[in-house]
């Protein structure tokens, strides 16, 4: 699957599916302002789900001439369309509807509605981040979360803890809004809420897209892992010299290395083979991610700290 979990996507789009018709009912009886930006919130990451889905499917296609190295790019490219419209649709519908109700406030009514679908929405979303933050943790290891979502490369995945944490995050802001508006009659609350719910999704989208953008212009390996692939090569008695590892990624689990290494002297050329082999294998061993791996044979020249000895 490319890296990217389709059981936590799907999980996510049942539930704003759900919620999002709840939310647009309740917002019609009661006139709230913040369950009307509730709904399009979840409407919107309804849609962003089946994107993803779109994005994992298109990823999958198998490399031809025309992209030789496959298509695993396409998840980052959906990743980071989800990302703009959480903010185009999600926040600054959010907000747009916030200021409206500010200049134009009125009281709101059958409240009930309000606290029985946010209620229901607090469970189906906790339900969802659920899902999702399992499949996350089972690939993040021992790194703290907020590293983890900083430095991992499965953006769907991420997509959707993101989106589910800040629809939980919305969900309590709308229940404070039409509490306070309930208990203390002042009609501006909900205004209010609907703008901290706008200004909420715009910095999770802003965040997310700082995220894709990386992955999309061309990241590589991590520090931590360019350092396992010298460790690596260093520890080759075979191997005289090499130059700094060049990667980049290619999708979640998609990793092109290259190596430009200087082999000792006298060996043979099934011998440097062998040793090519060996040196691919315990790259691979030591990063799963790592599907190519291109070995240069070279007479290098020392340029500095980037070469290996």
């Amino acid at each position: 699957m490319a890296g990217s979990s389709k059981k936590a996507i799907y999980g996510a789009i049942a539930a704003n599916a759900a919620i999002a018709v709840s939310k647009f009912f309740a917002a019609f009886f009661s006139g709230s302002s913040s369950m009307f930006s509730e709904g399009i919130h979840s409407l919107v990451d309804t849609g962003n789900g089946v994107l993803l889905l779109h994005g994992i499917r298109r990823s999958q296609k198998p490399p031809d001439s025309q992209h030789p190295y496959g298509y695993g790019k396409e998840i980052f490219f959906w990743s980071f369309v989800v990302a703009i419209l959480i903010f185009a649709l999600g926040g600054g519908i959010a907000i747009y509807e916030g200021v409206k109700h500010l200049f134009h406030p009125r009281q709101l009514q059958n409240v009930i509605w309000n606290y029985l679908v946010l209620i229901l929405a607090l469970i189906f979303e906790g339900s969802a981040l659920r899902i999702a933050l399992k499949e996350f943790n089972a690939t993040r290891g021992d790194k703290p979360f907020f590293r983890a979502l900083r430095e991992g490369k499965d953006s769907a995945t991420i997509a959707v803890v993101i989106e589910d944490t800040a629809a939980l995050l919305g969900l309590v802001v709308a229940l404070l809004s039409v509490l306070l508006n309930h208990l203390t009659g002042w009609v501006y609350f909900d205004g209010l809420g609907s703008i901290l719910i706008g200004l909420i999704l715009v910095c999770v989208s802003l965040f997310f897209a700082a995220e894709c953008k990386g992955l999309l212009v061309g990241e590589g390996l991590l520090p931590e892992d360019l350092a396992a692939v010298q460790r690596i090569l260093s520890a080759e008695p075979k191997v005289k010299a090499y130059k700094r590892p060049l990667s980049l990624f290619f999708g979640p689990n998609e990793v092109l290395v290259n190596l430009e290494v200087n082999f000792a002297d006298a060996l043979t050329a099934d011998e440097i083979e062998m040793v090519i082999d060996g040196l691919e294998t315990k790259i691979r061993r030591a990063i799963p991610a790592v599907n190519r791996i291109f070995i240069e044979a070279d007479a290098l020249r020392k340029t500095g700290p980037a070469a290996g000895q």
